[in-house]
């Protein structure tokens, strides 16, 4: 399971051992949390390195955003462009996920990927070194646990396409994504910004969810990847809005 959700949410090459069969990708996906954390730590890792070298602040957490969209891919990002292309310019749901398969980036796609980059190395640079780390971890955490939950829930907008292909996770599943997002936020984050991490995280899954249903009639791979963006950058929006001081 750690296998192919490391193959799947990252570009890390992790090949399967000689003979094995196919795993269970529907299963794999309680390994999420797990594989989010990891991309936190590893980004908040360039961003203290970057620091140590003397970038400002708000330049160092630029590159380690940059460095986290060369880890991942620009898996997430991608589907947050192409819901905000598909949702903002389709007339109807045809023509929404048609512009969503396209695989140019159109003005609202591009708009909703200069909010995003700009909000997450706004809150990062508005932290302390070791704070940022902390909600970087505990924000991709969060951010990849919502979406076992979601796949399981929500139905698929079209027969094909990535989140058909990757299957309908099982309940238990999700809940032990979901379980594993809450203990990491809590064990990296003070209560507070834990509790209200993980109330974000679950608003940012809800409204992506109805606004996908009324828009296409459920979800694909683009969905769950906006659902993930968006709650990753609500929730480090959030712990910088709520440190000390702000």
């Amino acid at each position: 399971d750690l296998i192919g959700a490391v193959a799947f949410l990252t570009r890390v090459p992790m090949p399967h051992p000689h003979g094995a069969s196919p795993p269970n990708f529907a299963r794999a996906h309680r390994a999420f949390p797990l594989i989010g954390a990891a991309i936190g730590a590893v980004v908040g890792a360039v961003y203290s390195i970057l620091l140590g070298l003397g970038l400002p602040a708000l330049g160092a957490a630029a590159c380690a955003l940059g460095a986290s969209a060369l880890l991942t891919g620009g898996l997430h990002e991608d589907g947050l462009a192409d819901v905000a292309d598909g949702f903002g310019g389709g007339r109807d749901k045809a023509a929404k996920l048609e512009i969503m398969r396209d695989s140019r980036l159109g003005s609202y796609g591009a708009l909703a990927l200069l909010v995003s980059f700009g909000a997450k190395a706004s809150a990062l640079a508005a932290l302390p070194q070791n704070a940022a780390i902390a909600a970087l971890i505990a924000a991709h955490a969060l951010a990849r646990g919502i979406l076992p939950a979601m796949a399981m829930s929500m139905p698929y907008a079209r027969s094909d396409g990535l989140a058909a292909a990757a299957g309908r996770p099982e309940a238990a599943t999700a809940a032990i994504a979901v379980g594993l997002a809450v203990l990491i936020a809590f064990l990296a984050l003070p209560i507070g910004a834990a509790v209200g991490s993980v109330l974000m995280a679950a608003i940012s899954a809800v409204i992506i969810g109805v606004l996908a249903s009324r828009q296409i009639g459920g979800q694909t791979g683009d969905v769950l990847g906006c659902a993930e963006q968006v709650a990753e950058t609500a929730i480090l929006l959030l712990i910088a809005a709520s440190r000390p001081g702000a």
